[in-house]
């Protein structure tokens, strides 16, 4: 064998050498198939209990609104009974009391009137009494019509208040109405 061909059958075991090298680094950089399957494999375990968690939090925080919004509807009226106690009491000692005149029974009535007129106003319960006012439909209700010397739909009589709520209708005025003249 000559000098030649000794040198490249050397360069040739010293390239398979390189190449067999390159081959184990990048099969110890590479993982195999079977542990790229249990990475995945944890990793989608992870995210499914991460979403499970997300799940019942989501559940754990509808059941918690809907307690509250429960108690909230329970209690709701909890302020307001309270200060009609006060009233109820102020009705009931007038009815106890045994001697007194008619004009004492007034003078009792009026006070708890007052009392009650009181709570409304704290709770924002007002009156609708519209006399001389112009009907509408959202905040009166007709029982009829009347010959006036009022303009045509305006309340002439008004047989029963209304009141609201905060700007809501809880009880529309029962009223009697202006006719147009004939």
């Amino acid at each position: 064998m000559s000098k030649q061909e000794k040198n490249q059958t050397n360069e040739e075991v010293q390239l398979d050498k390189t190449v067999e090298a390159v081959n184990e680094a990048q099969v110890e950089i590479m993982p195999s198939l079977e542990e790229s399957l249990r990475t995945s494999e944890l990793l989608a375990q992870e995210h499914h209990d991460a979403w499970l968690r997300a799940k019942a939090e989501g559940e754990n925080i509808r059941r918690r609104a809907a307690e509250d919004i429960s108690k909230a509807q329970k209690f709701a009226v909890e302020r307001f009974s309270n200060e009609m106690l006060a009233v109820k009491d102020s009705l009931e000692a007038g009815l106890a009391v045994q001697e007194g005149s008619v004009e004492s029974f007034k003078d009792g009535m009026e006070l708890t009137l007052k009392q009650l007129s009181s709570v409304f106003e704290k709770f924002n319960l007002k009156e609708i009494n519209p006399i001389g006012e112009k009907f509408d439909a959202h905040k009166h209700q007709a029982i009829g019509m009347m010959e006036s010397e009022q303009a045509a739909n305006t309340v002439v009589t008004v047989m029963q208040k209304g009141y609201t709520l905060s700007d809501r209708v809880l009880r529309p005025a029962l009223v009697m109405v202006s006719k147009a003249k004939e």
